[in-house]
């Protein structure tokens, strides 16, 4: 199936910053009461409520939580509600659900049983009438708009965003809010990081690793994501260090590895990573700031590395985009799916 000149997803790719930039300014006050209702909760945990891109959305939250805070962030799979039935014992617990509809009956029946088990309940959500946002004590909207394409994007992007904002507003952290109010203009700057000398590459391989560490590893996963449902391209996401227990034996010049280098304390693991997987032929592009082992890839400096992932997947967005396009698929048609994936 051949794609649009102009995709209904590079639109909307295109579309990021904007959204971001209405987050921040329109979900200001529901972001501070968040942080403000954490605060005086002081969870010991925060579970976690999502599928899909979303739950990449929960993992980038789960890294930046225990690493500005300490306090563990673990998800909860919905079929323990919505299969099992069992009961949940969350007393004192933060219930953090994400979604763009805001209507899948697996998450709406784990919200509920988190509740039911005694958990203060946060939605961040598109729809902002959705069965969710009513259910939940707490709802930050994520502005980004009509969402039309299949693949999440700009819902992503803000559902990541909002995260990290409601943290900053629990931590009063005024360093990563500030760098949040620049993220906009980094986000257009992340548009026009050209990741052309990659694409052949992509457009011809039959399977690929993603590579992360901490909060650049849910960027890995999203990006795995990615490829396989808009490019249909084979995709795994591993952590630099998880990809040396065993997946690296499949790792060759046939086979690509994108190695997303965070600009945080793994980022000298993760290069001698690229380094060492260089060294046995392998074919490695690395996104990162800095020239080092692989191909680099460019990316745009946000100010601080909790903020740095977000700019990195959007570059990366762009470059999927081109690669399913040019591998003869339209991204917003992508087979099997549609865009609301109701589970039970």
């Amino acid at each position: 199936m051949s794609a649009p000149e102009t995709t209904r997803m590079r639109l909307e790719i295109d579309e990021a910053p904007e959204a971001v930039r209405r987050l921040l300014s329109q979900s200001t006050e529901a972001i501070e009461a968040t942080g403000a209702a954490l605060r005086r909760l002081d969870p010991p945990v925060v579970i976690t409520v999502a599928r899909g891109s979303s739950d990449h959305a929960a993992t980038f939250f789960k890294y930046v939580c225990e690493i500005s805070r300490g306090t563990p962030v673990a998800s909860i799979g919905p079929s323990v509600a919505s299969v099992y039935d069992a009961p949940l014992r969350l007393a004192g617990a933060a219930a953090l659900a994400i979604s763009q509809s805001g209507k899948s009956p697996d998450l709406l029946s784990l919200v509920a049983r988190a509740a039911a088990g005694g958990a203060d309940t946060v939605a961040l959500v598109n729809v902002e009438d959705s069965p969710l946002a009513t259910s939940c004590s707490q709802v930050v909207p994520l502005r980004a708009g009509p969402e039309l394409s299949v693949a999440a994007t700009k819902s992503f992007i803000t559902s990541a965003v909002a995260a990290l904002a409601v943290l900053a507003a629990w931590n009063e952290d005024e360093v990563l809010k500030a760098a949040l109010q620049h993220l906009p203009d980094a986000l257009d700057e992340a548009l026009s990081c050209d990741w052309s000398g990659a694409l052949e590459t992509f457009v011809a391989a039959e399977s690929l690793y993603v590579l992360g560490r901490g909060p650049s590893f849910a960027m890995a996963s999203e990006a795995a994501l990615k490829f396989k449902e808009t490019a249909i391209l084979h995709a795994e996401a591993y952590s630099g260090a998880e990809v040396q227990h065993g997946p690296v034996s499949l790792v060759d010049g046939s086979f690509p590895v994108l190695a997303l280098i965070p600009q945080d304390a793994a980022s000298e693991g993760m290069e001698k990573v690229v380094a060492e997987l260089a060294a046995r032929g392998a074919k490695v592009f690395a996104a990162s700031a800095r020239p080092g082992a692989g191909i680099r890839l460019p990316v745009a400096s946000t100010g601080h590395p909790l903020t740095d992932p977000l700019a990195t997947i959007l570059s990366f967005y762009r470059f999927v985009e081109q690669v399913a396009v040019q591998r003869g698929f339209n991204p917003d048609k992508p087979r099997h799916l549609k865009k609301v994936t109701e589970t039970l």
